[in-house]
């Protein structure tokens, strides 16, 4: 899962209360472990605990090897916010010494250039929008689900 700026800036006010990467993803991961995933429209997830919801959007990618991963990522020498999900690390690093922490097989990749972020893992990438109180509808829909 990848963060826009106001998804990390969210977060980090109201799970994490710093601002270090890894201490907002490790909130991130929690949160998503104890939430349910609904699916209000295609291309939309909303992860919700019953008192909060964090919107996420899908996004596109490609599923390749890792040698062909590591061919895509060569000439890129600038930090990029690199996310595996799989093992839940991320690092602030080059994706070329990223990849080489991750076991060979085939993954979902994608690549943002632009906002300097990379994602790899099994299933496809998700981008968080921003974390919100839950409305009515979705506090119902997760007592349901949890019993």
């Amino acid at each position: 899962m990848l963060l826009t700026r106001h998804a990390r800036e969210r977060l980090a006010k109201r799970l994490a209360k710093r601002r270090k990467l890894e201490r907002i993803y490790s909130e991130l991961w929690d949160f998503i472990d104890r939430s349910v995933r609904l699916a209000p429209r295609e291309g939309v997830a909303i992860f919700t605990d019953g008192r909060k919801s964090l919107v996420c959007a899908e996004l596109p990618c490609e599923r390749l090897s890792r040698e062909k991963i590591l061919k895509r990522v060569e000439g890129i020498r600038d930090s990029y916010e690199c996310v595996f999900f799989d093992e839940r690390m991320v690092k602030l690093t080059t994706p070329k010494k990223f990849l080489e922490l991750i076991p060979e097989g085939n993954y979902c990749f994608y690549i943002n250039r632009e906002k300097k972020s990379l994602y790899i893992g099994t299933r496809a990438p998700l981008l968080a929008i921003t974390l919100r109180p839950a409305k009515r509808s979705e506090r119902s829909a997760f007592r349901e689900r949890r019993g």
